[in-house]
């Protein structure tokens, strides 16, 4: 697909490393399957893979967690 951001590069499957942040929690995840793009790098993440951050992060925040850091895993 055509960069939404720099309207210049095309994207291309690769990685990523998500940050996302609410109140006093943070989580890095890295290594999230993307499409990046080649000229800007900007990443996209597919709706699957986002919920799946998104539900995870809620469980860990919930259970108390401030700061997380993991490696993203495929279920």
């Amino acid at each position: 697909m055509k960069c939404v951001v720099c309207k210049r590069g095309t994207t291309r499957s690769g990685t990523t490393t998500v940050t996302l942040e609410r109140d006093d929690f943070t989580m890095v995840v890295k290594d999230v399957s993307a499409e990046v793009c080649s000229n800007c790098g900007e990443a996209y993440v597919d709706e699957k893979t986002t919920r799946r951050l998104l539900r995870s992060a809620e469980k860990s925040a919930h259970n108390g967690a401030q700061v997380e850091v993991c490696r993203y895993a495929m279920a």
